[in-house]
């Protein structure tokens, strides 16, 4: 799983925040209780064929069609959240793939909040089953990330609150909900490695945290939810390349969705980063061949030069852990050189972050300094700014995890 803020020239102010990155994805999955459920059954569900393939188009970064595919539901469904809520996630998965303006943050928040408005009124009609509280939650979950972004810590703790006690009121209404359980594992992993003043509130308003079951949670997750499996897959492989070093999970999950998401590089590219963490050189030299061979076998000039410079970010990543950061900086200065401020901003600021990393690495604080201010001075800084605000309070060192993000 790519945020920045549009509140200070789409800056955000993450201070101290880590894993910011992750929380932000916690927040959007909670499920807010505004209301107990009806007594009796839930609906029995049928999983929508419509939402599957609309969840994969997304996944595959082709949003023009997803939101088609929603806006069909919308259509045949208009007082259910569901196609609310999903066309809502295009609106995000644009702003998480770098794609922030003013107008894109508008539209977000105009879709998210009619997504709550279709669940709270089903909820306040007594129509509910267990997915239109999931809905609702991540809808407001969404919102709360937005909370997190200005910093506003407590309000984004009391909607956490409320989605711990939504979560258990979905699985009483529903034992067999396993979409709830990405929500509760990722909960109970996160909140375990809070520290300091996080980990008092999240163990004052939402529960102590457990690692061990959260990793549980989210792998049944993976395996057998029907609408979240694929964000528990990624999940799942953000934390064991990033967090837990287990890179051969991490492999494992990086070619699944790599071969599932063909026309998604950032699997191919986190495959590629696994193969460097686990000294596994000729695996990682083919993946960077096949990156090439994407570019050259695209069909327009802008595809090209999209897989060409995830090529070009992968042998720079490789070069940073081998402390070849010349060679790294030659590689990013080339990415920017072609950079794609219309199809491919996040191929700015995430290698801009880069050669500020490369500076740290060779202890040249100063120059470090210069291009992390600049990722922060940027009017789109695609998310990048999660990282540099913790890398101006502290450098990164050789291996940190955070050289292959």
């Amino acid at each position: 799983m790519n945020q920045p803020n549009p509140f200070t020239h789409n800056r955000i102010p993450f201070s101290g925040l880590l894993p910011g990155l992750f929380l932000l994805i916690l927040l959007s999955q909670g499920l807010v209780a505004l209301a107990a459920p009806a007594p009796g059954n839930p609906r029995p569900l049928r999983p929508d064929p419509e939402i599957l393939k609309g969840i994969d188009l997304i996944y595959e970064r082709q949003f023009k069609e997803a939101e088609e595919v929603f806006r069909s539901i919308i259509d045949r469904q208009p007082d259910e959240p569901a196609g609310h809520f999903y066309l809502a996630m295009v609106s995000w998965s644009r702003l998480a793939a770098g794609f922030w303006s003013p107008g894109s943050v508008k539209t977000f928040e105009w879709r998210i909040d009619r997504a709550i408005e279709a669940a709270r009124t089903r909820i306040e009609n007594h129509l509910i089953d267990s997915y239109d509280f999931f809905y609702l939650g991540g809808a407001l979950g969404f919102k709360g990330r937005f909370e997190l972004m200005k910093n506003n810590w407590i309000s984004s703790f009391f909607l956490a609150k409320d989605a711990v006690n939504a979560l258990k009121t979905c699985i009483k209404m529903d034992p067999d909900n396993k979409d709830v359980l990405f929500g509760i594992g990722t909960f109970d992993y996160y909140t375990a490695r809070f520290s300091g003043i996080k980990k008092f509130l999240a163990y004052l308003l939402l529960h102590e945290g457990n690692k061990e079951e959260g990793l549980r949670k989210l792998t049944i997750a993976s395996k057998e939810a029907i609408y979240s499996a694929t964000e528990a897959k990624s999940m799942l492989l953000h934390i064991y390349l990033f967090f837990e070093a287990e890179y051969g999970k991490a492999l494992d999950l990086a070619r699944q969705l790599a071969k599932e998401y063909t026309h998604n590089p950032r699997f191919k590219v986190l495959e590629g980063v696994a193969c460097v963490r686990m000294g596994m050189e000729e695996g990682w030299r083919e993946i960077v061949r096949e990156l090439r061979c994407r570019a050259g076998e695209a069909r327009s000039l802008k595809e090209a030069g999209i897989w060409k410079r995830k090529a070009l970010y992968l042998e720079s990543i490789y070069d940073l852990y081998h402390s070849r950061t010349y060679d790294a900086r030659y590689k990013l200065q080339e990415i920017l050189d072609q950079a794609d401020a219309e199809h491919d901003p996040a191929m700015i600021a995430w290698p801009m972050l880069k050669i500020g990393m490369s500076y740290d690495l060779e202890k040249n604080r100063n120059m470090a300094v210069s291009y992390y201010r600049k990722v922060l001075n940027m009017e789109n800084g695609a998310g990048a700014q999660v990282l540099v605000e913790r890398f101006l309070e502290s450098p990164p060192g050789p291996g940190n995890p955070f050289l292959g993000y």
